[in-house]
């Protein structure tokens, strides 16, 4: 068995070898290069949570979503869920006041065993602001604009509910004391309605609890009008004209009422006024208030005279012809006023 030559191995080895080394050193490159070549890019955007104890929140804006970037083999990266690929930014224990904190990255299901992949996100570090945790019960107010039909006028209205309860960071709630919904359009309404409207909150920081809308109610009604008439007469009514004569010495009076527009347009007046003269039962002078009488869809706002004075006479006796069943003139109980 022949004994191996160890230094003409070597110096065979070394034959060379600057050659032999570039060679080395391409063939590295080479994988590398094509290493390189066949990994893929893929980027989304996904939401950054914040973990932080709960007696603190956020009082100053920071971007809520960021770019992230996965890079590996292409058979890899695309079937990697969104979801799967947490961002956070950790201020647990952390109290009030300023922090620069890195963004990191949580993998779960999909995203976890793939290799190599390489995850970068922008921004890679956030400023972030915490404060102390408030809440807050604040009025709810609202504008109305617009007419109704014509005709009508807005009577009343509420909100429902009334107030909003806000949370968010102690010094931005305190600086709000009510809320505004969106103005509201009366349009063509005849009657009660009632509207959903969003509340409007200016403030980001603050969120409100329960919903960000509110019910309008409005309360409609129908415009009331007044009207004047003159020269009502007044009538003189239960007199017993076989008796007696009356001479009143106010024989018209003045009135006012208020109602739908289209009901003093169909309003006389011209029975609105009487006087009771049942209980006159002797010759003489009295003073007796007017009665004023109007439908029920109307109502009198002011009345002259409110009292008058009745001067009652015997009555003459009947000529022949009224002896003879002829009715004189005023019967049923009404005299004629002279």
């Amino acid at each position: 068995m022949k004994t191996l030559d160890y230094r003409k191995m070597l110096l065979k080895i070394a034959e060379n070898w600057t050659a032999k080394v570039i060679s080395v050193v391409l063939a590295i490159l080479l994988f590398a290069f094509h290493k390189a070549s066949s990994m893929e890019e893929r980027f989304f955007s996904a939401p950054l949570r914040l973990e932080i104890d709960g007696s603190y929140t956020p009082s100053s804006p920071y971007d809520q979503t960021i770019r992230v970037g996965l890079r590996g083999e292409a058979n890899s990266v695309y079937p990697i869920l969104e979801d799967d690929i947490i961002a956070y930014i950790d201020l647990k224990g952390k109290t009030k006041g300023t922090y620069h904190a890195p963004v990191q990255i949580r993998k779960k299901g999909t995203a976890l065993g793939v290799e190599p992949l390489e995850i970068k996100v922008e921004p890679g570090e956030i400023s972030l602001t915490i404060d102390h945790k408030a809440s807050k019960t604040v009025p709810l107010k609202t504008n109305v604009r617009g007419s109704l039909r014509n005709g009508y006028h807005l009577a009343d209205w509420s909100l429902s509910p009334e107030q909003a309860v806000i949370d968010g960071p102690a010094d931005v709630i305190a600086n709000i004391s009510e809320l505004f919904t969106e103005d509201v359009e009366l349009g063509d309404h005849d009657s009660d309605f009632s509207v959903v409207v969003n509340i409007l909150n200016h403030e980001p920081l603050a969120i409100l609890r329960g919903g960000a809308t509110v019910e309008f109610k409005g309360v409609v009604q129908e415009i009331l009008s007044q009207k004047t008439y003159e020269n009502i007469p007044i009538t003189l009514k239960n007199l017993d004209s076989t008796r007696w004569t009356a001479i009143l010495n106010i024989e018209n009076g003045s009135l006012s009422v208020e109602g739908r527009q289209r009901d003093l347009d169909r309003y006389m007046a011209l029975d609105a006024f009487s006087v009771d003269c049942a209980g006159i039962q002797e010759a003489g002078s009295f003073s007796l208030p007017v009665d004023v009488n109007v439908p029920v869809y109307l109502s009198a706002t002011a009345s002259a005279p409110q009292m008058v004075i009745v001067t009652a006479q015997v009555a003459a006796p009947p000529a022949t012809g009224e002896a003879a069943g002829e009715q004189p003139s005023g019967g049923d109980g009404e005299a004629v006023v002279r």
